[in-house]
């Protein structure tokens, strides 16, 4: 997904296309909890991110949400700690 960042420059276009690979990846093979983890990781990382950001530690070119950041860059978060959720199911095994 982080390589759809330079191809695609809408920052609207690229989130919609985040959150349709969620979707379709959610579809594909559903596992318990994955929208939780997903819609967790999107308020969280969120919250954080803007926090974050706003310290001048980090900076964005793209910062259509809020002025602050790409809009894409929660959905991309939220992907990741769903990923992450799987990741760790898999680990426990």
């Amino acid at each position: 997904m982080i390589g759809l960042i330079p191809f695609v420059l809408n920052d609207y276009i690229l989130a919609l296309v985040y959150i349709l690979i969620a979707v379709a990846t959610f579809t594909l093979k559903r596992e318990d909890h994955d929208y939780l983890a997903y819609f967790f990781g999107l308020i969280v990382i969120t919250i954080s991110e803007y926090f974050f950001v706003r310290t001048g530690v980090e900076t964005f070119v793209r910062n259509s949400l809020w002025g602050v950041m790409p809009i894409w860059l929660p959905f991309l978060w939220a992907y990741a700690f769903a990923v992450i959720k799987r990741s760790l199911r898999i680990l426990d095994q």
